[in-house]
């Protein structure tokens, strides 16, 4: 059964959310709408049918796991457009809509000619998504590049803006994942692209790429960034995943010298603050869990960091197993590691 607004807004009932995410975890929504302008968003919003009803900002699906039904309705913007709005001597400042999808943000921007967002080559999502995650990759993190994020609030209908500092950016956090901000509706990211390629390549993985040569073109670091992940990460079409299922731990260097006091090989990278991370999916290797199954619930064989789905697990079953790599790691190592993915 379909509803249909003035706006002409298809919204539809019992809709299979597994087509939706990269997992491809069995899960329906009641409800489901896909608007494209934020007019149509707003009227969605506004329908008395889903009043008081659970709602869910869903984006590319490459950052979530159902593990049941989700009985309210679940929105997935479609906003894409992409547009240069200023520019000065340094910078080209380029808005783009929340629901475009990241990977082919990327190749665009490239195919103009603008430098800035090579580093974050074939990450799976959408431009939301991306600002809401704060997602990173091989020395580059989005919230370097974010000048300002449109929002809109769904309690009171009005839009809010907010600049860089206000997202209170986090390795994989940002006020948008906290509330009171977590209800906030991303519509559009405002990137400042520098117009100097000045290459990011000191990343182990991508100085080993490069060796004793330096790349003069952003497309030169997109296509070594596009062969690294696609050597070790999983293609969704092919078998579901979120990615990178744990973050990597951040702990105290005393309890980093405790643990290489035990295990030498530890692989860490130290920050500011008297602090260090862990590379998580190292911990996962080390406690035996890379490659194991449980169903067709998986550890990636090439990737300890990633869970996979090999064709019919539930979301149940995928956390019941990061559950089992996550005891596993605590029991060894004394360290907790925290999801990714937002669980439903």
């Amino acid at each position: 059964m379909t509803h249909t607004n003035s706006l002409r807004i298809d919204v539809r009932e019992n809709v299979e959310l597994a087509p939706y995410t990269t997992f491809g975890v069995h899960a329906v929504a009641r409800f489901f709408a896909e608007p494209r302008t934020t007019e149509e968003l707003t009227a969605v919003l506004r329908d008395e049918r889903f009043l008081g009803l659970p709602r869910l900002i869903l984006g590319g699906g490459s950052n979530i796991l159902f593990t049941r039904d989700f009985d309210g309705i679940v929105i997935r913007p479609r906003m894409d457009e992409l547009e240069l709005i200023d520019e000065n001597d340094e910078y080209r400042f380029v808005r783009i809509g929340a629901g475009a999808d990241w990977t082919r943000t990327v190749a665009e921007t490239l195919d103009r000619g603008w430098n800035g967002l090579e580093n974050l080559s074939l990450i799976p999502g959408t431009v939301g998504g991306a600002a809401v995650q704060n997602i990173g990759a091989y020395g580059l993190e989005i919230a370097e590049r974010i000048v300002e994020v449109e929002c809109l609030n769904p309690e009171t209908m009005q839009f809010v803006t907010l600049g860089v500092d206000d997202c209170d950016y986090g390795y994989r956090t940002s006020t948008f994942k906290h509330e009171p901000n977590n209800a906030l509706i991303v519509l559009s990211v405002t990137l400042s692209l520098p117009k100097r390629f000045e290459p990011i390549f000191s990343y182990k993985e991508l100085a080993h790429y490069f060796g004793d040569q330096t790349p003069t073109q952003a497309s030169e670091v997109a296509q070594a960034v596009i062969a690294l992940r696609r050597k070790k990460l999983p293609d969704p079409a092919e078998l579901g995943s979120a990615g990178s299922f744990f973050k990597n731990p951040v702990v105290s260097r005393i309890k980093v010298r405790h643990l290489l006091e035990d295990e030498p090989r530890l692989v860490t990278y130290q920050l500011g603050g008297g602090r260090a991370k862990l590379a998580a999916g190292w911990l996962i290797d080390a406690v035996g869990m890379k490659g194991k199954r449980r169903g067709d619930a998986g550890v990636y064989e090439r990737q300890a960091l990633v869970l996979v789905n090999h064709g019919q697990a539930s979301g149940a079953e995928i956390k019941a197993l990061a559950d089992e790599v996550a005891a596993a790691v605590k029991r060894r190592f004394g360290v907790e590691l925290e999801p990714e993915p937002v669980i439903i």
